[in-house]
Order: C-alpha cells, then structure tokens, then sequence
C-alpha cells in the first residue's frame, strides 16, 4: 500500500514562501513508476488540484498557481516538493499530496483519479 506523508505547512504573511514535501513508501512498483500531485482544499470550495508531475518530468499547474507554485521530484530520496512563492491570503489551506501510477493517466482536475492521499498539511497566508 503506498503511504504518503506531507510537511512544510506553517504561517507566512502575503509574499512570503513556503515549501512542501511528500514523503512516498511503499506500494508494488517504485516511486519513478507514479505520477504525483498536489491538491487543495481552501476556502470551503471543491478539492482544486493545483500541480502535478509525471515520472518523465512533465509538469501541469493550475492557473491559479502557475507562476508562482513549482512542483518537482527528488526520485532518489522518494519526495516530493512543491515550492510556493509570492502567497496570497487566498492561497490559505490544507495541502495534499496524491499519487497514481503515470500509465492509468491521472488528470489533474480529476481527483478521483488519485487512489493514494496524504493526510495533509495546513499553509495559512496572512495579509
């Protein structure tokens, strides 16, 4: 079963960063065999899936981060990161990370195309 585990939550003021990372184990195949994505709950809106990289490399953003937000992956170190920058009092949240194998061919805006979820982390923006 694949266990996924984020940190790098925490409180910064508008402008300020934060990072992320999602720590990957277990499963049948290795972690260069998933895709992995970020998601987010803020707001009280629907889970709005914001980043996601494939194993190739291949990154998607959401418009509402892109620019600002980088999704990337340390495949030796089974991690995850997303680096946010310039952060918006909006941006305030629980954070996910999610992951499928690349071959079933998750989509971002899709999140029940993602079987495996953290548990979360909070990044609150203060203006």
């Amino acid at each position: 079963q694949v266990r996924l585990v984020e940190s790098g939550g925490g409180s910064v003021q508008e402008g300020g960063s934060l990072r992320l990372s999602c720590a990957f184990s277990g499963g049948d195949y290795g972690y260069t065999m998933y895709t992995m994505a970020w998601f987010r709950d803020v707001g009280g809106n629907e889970r709005e899936g914001i980043a996601m990289i494939e194993p190739i490399g291949t990154t998607h953003y959401a418009d509402s981060v892109k620019g600002r937000f980088t999704i990337s992956r340390v495949d030796n170190e089974q991690t995850g990161i997303l680096q946010m920058r310039n952060l918006k009092a909006e941006d305030t949240g629980m954070y996910y990370c999610a992951a499928e194998l690349y071959w079933k061919r998750p989509q971002l805006g899709r999140p029940a195309d993602f079987p495996y979820w953290g548990r979360g982390t909070q990044a609150s923006v203060s203006s």
